[in-house]
């Protein structure tokens, strides 16, 4: 007799996590491995922000917060979203949680019923099918390769749409491809949804900050469809911040309200020390985004040089995020020095992690097959180690 419950039992773990603790495992054995498979930028929390945690401990900011947070600090994202992107944002359509993930997986919950199906644009996120299993919603994914730059067009997204459509989930710029939405390719998208007035919009936007083409649209600048998108962001990506767990969901008011009533029965408010630390975030010097944007635009040109130069992958240039995403499927069939034979990608990062002593991610977590993600996250020397590692492994493999 199994105690544990069904939808427990249909999850699947994170690829992401369970190949960082692999590698860990590994460090920890004094193995020198270099982590490619984490999606955390390498960088410390900036000064100014930590400064605010600490004076707000100070405070004795130490008791429970409002559900949907402190009003203070959804009115420093209202005042983000009207200065960085234009939206207009009252602080009662803002819900602050513990982190991007959870207000995702909440307007999910909120808003898909059993059944009903959720668009899902691959490769995507490991996590985005696993948390529409959990609403009990059914996964419609929309496949775009490399040739198209991992993104959809119009045409595909007016062929998944049904009467059963409650949902499109949309990332750009995207993990784990890196990809970015020109504003024309969000338009053409948002004039199909114009005429599906039962859809709704997720716009995961959480990369936004990590882009290497100047300025990052948000689907949710069109009027058509402006009333029934929902964005989720936060301070993670962009600061630093990931251990602080703080993201927001901006939402219509009927959405936004759901979404506090959920959460008012889940996790109740997020950490007051960190709200307040992403409260200065948002109100405090914006350098550091740009310092770390930088970094990252140097990393992504690196490592798509080098990667270039692996025999075997085809590689696209990533316009923003700090993922690499290469189609790495001509090594299936290949026989690994002691006579295995690689019978999917997995095998071939597997083969990584123990013979170079990278880790990676495959791509089949992301409804991808016949890829891989490398995170650049990560400092220059070790992305060139890492490829060096890489390309003298995969000349080990056999025809």
């Amino acid at each position: 007799m199994s105690f544990i419950s069904q939808r427990i039992e249909r999850l699947s773990p994170s690829a992401t996590l369970a190949m960082s603790q692999k590698s860990a495992e590994l460090k920890a054995q004094g193995v020198d491995v270099i982590n490619m498979s984490v999606g955390e930028p390498d960088f410390n929390t900036p000064a100014h922000i930590k400064e605010a945690a600490k004076r707000a401990i100070d405070e004795n900011y130490s008791r429970y917060t409002p559900v949907a947070g402190y009003l203070s600090l959804r009115q420093a994202i209202c005042a983000k979203l009207e200065r960085e992107n234009g939206h207009s944002f009252s602080p009662d359509q803002i819900v602050v949680g513990n982190g991007a993930k959870q207000e995702l997986y909440n307007a999910l919950l909120a808003c898909v019923n059993p059944g009903e199906e959720v668009i899902i644009p691959t490769p995507a996120w490991v996590s985005y099918v696993e948390m529409v299993k959990l609403a009990e919603g059914k996964v419609v994914e929309v496949p775009a390769g490399i040739e198209h730059d991992f993104k959809i067009t119009p045409a595909q997204l007016e062929a998944a749409i049904t009467p059963a459509t409650r949902m499109v989930m949309l990332n750009s710029p995207s993990n784990p491809t890196g990809s970015i939405y020109t504003r024309e390719e969000l338009r053409a998208l948002a004039e199909v949804l114009g005429r599906h007035p039962q859809v709704l919009i997720l716009a995961d936007e959480i990369y936004e900050h990590i882009n290497f083409v100047g300025k990052v649209h948000s689907i949710a600048e069109f009027p058509e469809v402006r009333d029934r998108v929902i964005i989720v962001n936060g301070v993670s990506k962009a600061y630093a911040m990931t251990g602080w767990r703080i993201g927001y969901l901006a939402a219509p008011l009927t959405i936004a309200k759901a979404v506090a009533k959920l959460q008012g029965q889940s996790t109740s408010g997020a950490s007051s020390i960190a709200q307040k630390a992403a409260e200065e975030a948002y109100n405090g010097p914006q350098e550091c985004i740009a310092e770390m944007r930088e970094a990252f635009q140097r990393r992504r040109d690196l490592i798509v040089e080098l990667a270039r130069e692996v025999p075997g992958w085809e590689v696209n240039r990533p316009d923003g995020a700090f993922y690499l995403f290469p189609k790495v499927e001509s090594y299936v069939g290949k026989s690994l020095p002691d006579g295995r034979r690689i019978e999917k990608v997995g095998d071939y990062v597997m083969y990584l992690l123990e013979e170079a002593h990278v880790a990676c991610v495959d791509g089949e977590a992301f409804c991808a097959p016949g890829y891989m993600r490398l995170s650049y996250a990560t400092s220059d020397d070790n992305i060139r180690e890492a490829i060096r590692r890489i390309r003298e492994a995969s000349a080990k493999l056999k025809d």
